[in-house]
């Protein structure tokens, strides 16, 4: 077995191949050209005299040793990550990089003004903020992409360390003369008869209103599907249709839009939002002071 040929930016490269099951795939992530990509993974073979891949048309698939390999490697490299954190904890103190991977709830609604101070209190701190689907936010902070992520609640998150960061409150958002639009409160199953726009199925608002009414064994009529909630709210005002959106990102658009936002009776309307990291105590100085800081934002406005 030849350690010397193991290096850290193949174990990346593995990680990346096994969690997108593609060489291809892992080599665009890792700015690598295909070519150089396949013999890293094949040198990387050979120097542990095992395979680690199952090859085939439609991409790879880890093998047991792949399996066992890739526990390794995340090992190592957060190992690594650790490491350049705290010797640079010890050189600058509170500088660096901060990387967060956020749901769109949570960029839209509270991230701009709690970053804002928090950037002004530590302005030698670098903010990478990369907004994400929920359930992609858990993955990208347990494979070590980012050092925090802010994800909805319901999201399964095995092996992270969680705290709790905001509440957001979802409301009906229809045209100012839609027939619900003069309901002082309203119930989701009252909405089901009525055409919905939505967020793709991977979101997590999607995801929950589409197991809401899967609870109540009744189907959503989802006419259109859109990727913004400002694009929601104006294929709403357009088209007739309703959407469900948090509260506070559909209400700078109700004056201008003409729309009527309502509020859901559902207990689950209320969602929390919440932090999640690998291990506190790994994290860097500026990491862990921009976790505290979150963490003392109030629940809700």
């Amino acid at each position: 077995m030849n350690l010397g040929r193991i290096d850290l930016v193949t174990l990346s490269l593995f990680v990346a191949v096994a969690r997108h099951g593609s060489i291809s795939a892992g080599a665009r992530q890792q700015h690598l050209a295909v070519g150089a990509a396949s013999k890293r993974i094949s040198d990387l073979e050979a120097a542990l005299g095992t395979a680690l891949l199952f090859r085939n048309a439609a991409g790879v698939e880890l093998t047991d040793a792949g399996q066992a390999c890739l526990a390794h490697a995340l090992r190592v490299l957060r190992e690594v990550e650790q490491l350049t954190g705290t010797l640079s904890d010890y050189a600058h103190g509170a500088r660096g990089q901060v990387r967060i991977a956020a749901n769109t709830s949570s960029i839209t609604q509270f991230l701009p003004e709690d970053l804002a101070a928090f950037m002004a209190a530590h302005p030698a701190v670098r903010i990478d903020l990369e907004e994400q689907n929920s359930s992609d936010v858990v993955a990208a902070v347990a494979e070590s992409r980012a050092d925090i992520g802010i994800f909805a609640d319901r999201t399964p998150a095995a092996g992270l360390v969680t705290s709790a960061y905001r509440i957001d409150e979802l409301v009906l958002v229809t045209a100012r003369n839609h027939a619900l639009a003069k309901r002082r409160q309203i119930s989701f199953a009252e909405t089901l008869d009525f055409d919905y726009v939505g967020l793709p199925t991977a979101t997590s608002l999607a995801s929950r209103l589409q197991e809401e009414s899967a609870r109540m064994q009744r189907g959503m009529r989802l006419r259109i599907q859109v990727r913004s909630f400002d694009a929601i709210c104006r294929m709403v005002a357009a088209t007739g249709s309703i959407g469900i959106l948090p509260r506070v990102a559909a209400q700078p658009h109700a004056q201008s839009m003409k729309l009527a936002l309502i509020p859901l009776r559902d207990t689950w309307s209320r969602r929390s939002l919440l932090l999640g990291v690998r291990e506190p105590a790994t994290l860097t100085l500026a990491a862990r002071l921009l976790l505290a800081h979150l963490q003392a934002q109030p629940a809700a406005d």
